[in-house]
């Protein structure tokens, strides 16, 4: 697994590598729970347009470095640095970065993920948890919300009774108790937990990869439109791919009995 130049983030708190079509980006700051500052909000960012704008990158896993979190969101001692809640409102949001991604993103969730760590890991397309995580809404305890899609998103991933619990207690869940409610797909050792997330995320970069946006694409329009309306975007979503030249691939793959060759066209 080799560092990718094109993707430098700029800064030692983010790192990125490469391991053929998947792409591993860590936030690299353990001694403070993998915090994100204003600089690693801006270098994932660049990160972003630099994935969507490869090709060749298929499938992204977001984990946290070391063994105690994920991230715990926003560095809660940087926020005073705004100069007004105006400034501190149109801020640069990580959050918003890894939303406007195209290529699916698995979360892998080594620990604590609280506040915008918790969003962090809402807003990538599959959840696998370690068994020692631990997820959280804490804002409220601190006197105001989530800003990163917090509600939204626990509310399209939970029903509504776990979201209200997590948003309205700021109490923590553990692993466990985030599977039974759907919040994760998996629950594994600590040791699994980064190579199973390597695994799935190439299992999905072997997928033809415009079918694979496409399919992340139309999942963001179930959540987000009405049904008749995602019912209709997905339909015009499956005529244009199937008319690139993967999925003539594909089905002269199927006709042969042999594996498909997709090459994004």
């Amino acid at each position: 697994m080799t560092t990718i130049d094109a993707m430098d983030p700029g800064i030692d708190e983010v790192r990125v590598e490469r391991d053929s079509h998947v792409v591993v980006v860590t936030l690299d700051r353990p001694a403070k729970l993998n915090a994100v500052t204003q600089e690693m909000s801006e270098a994932l960012e660049r990160v972003v347009h630099a994935i969507d704008a490869d090709p060749d990158v298929r499938a992204v896993v977001l984990t946290g470095a070391g063994e105690r979190a994920f991230s715990a969101g926003s560095d809660i001692t940087t926020l005073d640095r705004y100069a007004s809640p105006w400034e501190f409102r149109n801020r640069r949001d990580y959050c918003d970065a890894l939303r406007a991604l195209r290529t699916p993103i698995v979360a892998a969730v080594n620990g604590y993920a609280l506040g915008g760590g918790l969003e962090t890991a809402l807003i990538c397309d599959i959840r696998l948890a370690s068994r020692t995580a631990t997820f959280a809404a804490p804002e409220i305890k601190l006197g105001w919300i989530g800003g990163g899609g917090m509600a939204a998103m626990l509310s399209s991933s939970l029903g509504a009774s776990d979201a209200a619990m997590l948003l309205l207690t700021g109490d923590a869940i553990d692993a466990d108790r985030a599977l039974r409610i759907g919040l994760v797909s998996e629950v594994l050792e600590p040791e699994a937990l980064l190579p199973r997330a390597r695994e799935l995320a190439a299992t999905i970069a072997a997928r033809p990869p415009i079918a694979a946006e496409t399919a992340k694409a139309v999942l963001a329009a179930a959540r987000n439109l009405p049904l008749s309306e995602a019912i209709r975007y997905e339909r015009e979503m499956q005529g244009i791919a199937f008319a690139t030249e993967d999925a003539a691939e594909g089905r002269a793959a199927f006709a042969e009995r042999r594996a498909g060759v997709f090459r994004g066209r």
